[in-house]
């Protein structure tokens, strides 16, 4: 049994099903499962599945992602987005870790540099920088 409201509503999973259509923005602190279509904007501080009935056309921000389906849009994910052999990606991916299966289709530009730098060598390139410009 959960501990209080909040642990509940983090844990949820949230499902749209096959032949279900959404139109707008989804905001959600849980994990989400796309087997339908999505035209919007989906966040969430938890994992997206989309299955390989899955549609989403917009952007996409997520903690973890599992892709089997279709997105054209920028999918933004912080930790490990996982692309699946039947998955197609038409647009630009955020990630720190990616793994792509052999057989799935990707077309856009990959960056997985954002945010991973860590504060020691973050705070270095800044000393670095600032002496460069005291010295110019």
């Amino acid at each position: 049994m959960a501990k209080n409201n909040h642990e509940t509503e983090a844990n949820g999973i949230n499902i749209i099903g096959v032949g279900t259509e959404i139109k707008g923005d989804i905001i959600s602190n849980g994990d989400i499962r796309v087997d339908g279509s999505l035209a919007g904007k989906l966040s969430t501080k938890g994992k997206v599945v989309i299955g390989v009935t899955g549609k989403i056309r917009g952007e996409i921000n997520c903690k973890n992602s599992d892709v089997e389906g279709y997105i054209e849009g920028k999918i933004t994910v912080v930790q490990l987005l996982s692309l699946k052999a039947t998955s197609q990606i038409l647009g630009d991916i955020v990630a720190t870790r990616l793994a792509i299966e052999p057989g799935c289709r990707f077309t856009g530009n990959c960056d997985m540099n954002a945010g991973t730098i860590p504060n020691e060598e973050k705070q270095k390139d800044e000393k670095e920088e600032k002496s460069v410009v005291r010295a110019e």
